[in-house]
């Protein structure tokens, strides 16, 4: 049972999976970082409101609560409901962006692999037009 453990964890696709895992999760450190301390920060400023995970509706507010209504969390904590649309925008910028990356990489590698890959060969000569005549006349001749 060892073996066969052992076989299954080396194989190929396992390590190209557990590279893939560890890649991705760095990957996602990368474009968090890019969303929240480079893109945020400029639409920000576009759009005058600091930080987007702050926009939101309050629903119902918290009873009998002294709290920070500008903040959704503490409102949340308190009892309160929000529609946090804001945390929603974030998620989808994020998505964007990842899919965006993403696009990217495919394409670079896609590249890669045509200019690796060897130039298919040419097709085989078949007999021309005039020697298929002279094959099927010679066949005729004998028939």
């Amino acid at each position: 049972m060892l073996k066969e453990f052992k076989a299954f964890a080396l194989q190929g696709n396992m390590l190209d999976m557990a590279i893939g895992i560890i890649i991705g999760a760095a990957f996602g450190t990368i474009v968090t970082s890019l969303v929240n301390d480079i893109l945020m920060p400029v639409l920000a400023v576009i759009t005058g409101s600091p930080d987007f995970s702050n926009l939101f509706v309050l629903l119902k507010a918290p009873e009998g609560a002294d709290v920070n209504m500008a903040s959704a969390d503490d409102i949340r904590k308190a009892g309160g409901v929000v529609l946090a649309y804001g945390v929603f925008i974030n998620a989808v910028i994020s998505f964007l962006i990842v899919a965006m990356a993403l696009f990217f990489v495919v394409k670079g590698m896609n590249k890669m692999k045509k200019a690796e890959a060897p130039a298919p060969a040419p097709a085989p000569a078949g007999p021309t037009a005039e020697e298929l005549l002279a094959d099927i006349r010679d066949l005729l001749k004998k028939g």
